[in-house]
Formats: C-alpha cells, sequence, structure tokens
C-alpha cells in the first residue's frame, strides 16, 4: 500500500487514481486508507496489526489484521463490521471450500456470504426489501471488502489467475442477512445446532440468483413447485456437477408454504425429491459421445446411467441450504445453484467458538 512519505505528495484524487493503477480496486473508487481508519478496525478485531488471519490463494498473501483493515476501510466498512468479515474470510480459506479453486475457475462462481444472529441488527444489515440490491451500507462493503481481499491478497485479477469466462455482479458484492423476523421457521443457524442467541456466517461458492415468481399458489406445493420447475434446467453447475446451492424464499411465499403445514425439512425434502432431469437430458443423449457413453465423473458414482434414470439437482435434501429472505409484500423467490462438489458450504460462529456437541465441526467452523 502507499507509504506515508507517498501519501503527503499525492492529493486525495490522484490517490485514487493511483490505486487504480496498482489493481487495488474491484473497478470502483476506493475508500482511502488513513492510519487512523486503519487502527480503528484494528482495535476492532483485538490489536496486534501483524497477527496473521488467513492465507489467501491462490497467489497465497498473508492477510495480517492490518491487511484486513486497510481492505475495509477501502470499501467503505464500519469498524463494527469487523467480526464478519473476519468469519467470512475464515470460513473461506477452510479446506472443504476450495477458495483456491474458486478464484481461479473459468465458471462465474462468487462467495455467497448470508448472516445470522443478532450481529444482522446490530451492524444494521438489510435482510428486507431489495436484499439482494443497493442501499445499505453494511450489505454492500462487508461484500466488497471480502471481494477487495480476493483481489489484492490473494491475487484474483480478471483474467490473471481469475479466469472466469462471465463472472457476475456478486464477484463486487454478495452479502446478504436471513430475515428472522418474518421467518415462519427457525433461523437457519438454529437449523444447524446453534443457539438463537449465536451470529453466524454461511458461505457457498454460487452463481447469481435465479428468479422464482407465482402470484397464484395457496398451497406448499403450489409455490415448491415453481422453485421445482427453476431448478431443473441443465444449463446450471448443479445439473452436471451435483454439489450444493441454496435457495431463499421470500416472506409470504413462506407464509403461504408454512400454512400448509411443511417444516424446513419438508421444504428441501420436497424440493430434493421433484427437482431434477434424466440421465438422457444431461448427456445430450449421448449425442457427443462419439460413439461411446458420456460418464461424467462431477457426479455421484451411484447415479444411474441410464437414459431415463432421475438425476437429482444435489445429492441429498441437506445439500439444499434455505433462506428466507427479502421484504414483506411480493410472491418472489429465488434459485441459487453452486459451483459443484467441488466445494463445500461452511457455517461458522463469528465468534470462533466452538460448536454444539455432535456437529460436524472444529474451530467454531462447520463443513456442510
Amino acid at each position: 500500500m502507499v507509504t506515508r512519505d507517498e501519501d503527503s505528495v499525492r492529493s486525495a484524487e490522484d490517490l485514487v487514481e493511483y490505486y487504480f493503477e496498482q489493481a487495488w480496486s474491484d473497478g470502483l473508487p476506493v475508500v482511502l486508507p488513513t492510519q487512523a481508519k486503519i487502527d480503528a478496525v484494528v482495535d476492532a478485531l483485538g490489536g496486534d496489526p501483524d497477527f496473521p488471519e488467513a492465507t489467501i490463494p491462490p497467489r497465497r498473501g498473508t492477510l495480517t489484521r492490518e491487511v484486513l483493515a486497510v481492505n475495509m476501510v477501502m470499501a467503505g466498512c464500519k469498524p463494527e463490521y469487523a467480526p464478519v468479515v473476519r468469519a467470512a474470510m475464515l470460513a473461506l480459506c477452510t479446506k472443504q471450500w476450495n477458495l483456491n479453486g474458486v478464484q481461479a475457475t473459468t465458471h462465474m462462481a462468487a462467495p455467497l456470504l448470508i448472516v445470522n444472529g443478532p450481529v444482522r441488527n446490530a451492524i444494521g444489515m438489510n435482510a428486507g426489501h431489495n436484499v439482494f440490491g443497493s442501499g445499505n451500507r453494511a450489505n454492500a462493503t462487508i461484500g466488497r471488502a471480502i471481494r477487495l481481499i480476493l483481489l489484492t491478497v490473494g491475487g484474483a485479477i480478471p483474467g490473471d489467475l481469475d479466469k472466469s469466462t462471465l463472472g457476475h455482479p456478486g464477484k463486487y458484492t454478495y452479502c446478504i442477512a436471513e430475515n428472522e423476523e418474518l421467518s415462519p421457521w427457525a433461523p437457519y443457524h438454529v437449523e444447524h445446532g446453534m443457539a438463537p442467541e449465536d451470529s453466524t456466517v454461511f458461505v457457498i461458492a454460487a452463481e447469481p440468483p435465479h428468479s422464482v415468481v407465482n402470484h397464484v399458489a395457496n398451497d406448499a406445493q403450489g409455490v415448491l413447485d415453481s422453485i421445482v420447475s427453476a431448478m431443473s434446467t441443465f444449463a446450471h453447475n448443479n445439473a452436471v456437477a451435483s454439489g450444493s446451492c441454496a435457495v431463499v424464499i421470500g416472506p409470504e411465499h413462506a407464509a403461504t408454504i408454512a400454512a400448509t403445514g411443511f417444516s424446513r425439512l419438508d421444504v428441501r425434502s420436497y424440493l430434493w425429491m421433484n427437482a431434477g432431469n434424466t440421465w438422457g437430458e444431461i448427456s445430450f443423449n449421448d449425442r457427443y459421445a462419439g460413439g461411446g457413453k458420456v460418464y461424467n465423473k462431477a457426479l455421484p458414482a451411484w447415479y444411474k446411467r441410464e437414459t431415463n434414470a432421475h438425476i437429482p439437482i444435489v445429492p441429498t435434501p441437506d445439500d439444499i441450504h434455505l433462506f428466507v429472505a427479502g421484504g414483506a409484500a411480493g410472491r418472489f423467490s429465488a434459485f441459487i445453484p453452486g459451483w459443484g462438489r467441488m466445494t463445500s458450504p461452511v457455517l461458522r460462529k463469528i465468534d470462533g467458538s466452538e460448536p454444539p456437541a455432535g456437529a460436524i465441526c472444529a474451530d467454531g467452523t462447520c463443513a456442510l
């Protein structure tokens, strides 16, 4: 970053341009990281600016607390966002999440962060109207800080180490909170064995949200059949590479589903049982096999490779990660495909404390 001597001979406008030239930006102007702002974030992280929090692939740069703070300031974060950003980065750097692969893939996957627990309201996150859109500082800058770290520390510069063919807007910022207040079910982190008072981050490598509209159904099956339709295509990565996905149900749809008596498990089970394609569809009926048969090693070995065999979108109901988010008005939901079996989503407590006994977790992190 720029030294204090360099700072003294450049105007603020010149520095912004300098940051563009050094590839220290996501393509948008950054907030200049003054020492006072950096120190405030480091203090929020517990002090010790040289403390190494993580190593960020593919360049394997060291994310010290000071470097984390610099990127947070450049993104426009407040110091109180620091525990969320740190927890998200630690989750992304777990082996099972495979950040190296996500950073370098030609696919469009980006880290989607979903926050649960009291921290959502404490730092003013948006879980309601326009939840995936603009207008909320915490959502926007937390997601942006993650992207800046992936760029500046991980070295994932588009066209260099980041080989994504298309990317998507979530590679600027992709961060929301669950709308626990309007959900008819227990929050996501509670479903996974944590306490309501725990604050958590969930990260999944994801495509953009695929909109689901249904203004007519007055029962669970009707709403869920629309989501099944969105899931049942062989154009997204889950269809051909298995793995995990996310489903975000709008509050109106969630109320309709819950009124039928469906639990979270019922919803995930219904979607898993009914969403999918045939082997013939995803293999193009062996049209491109050169006289042989397409096998597709990316899918689980136990899937039948027979023309009319049902191929689910993901291997089990547990691989569908279900959240309620969005505004109170509007009968919309979203299907969010994942990257495939090359990555596993991670749920982590923000304070890093140990998860409940019996959970398959370590260091406050659960591989899902």
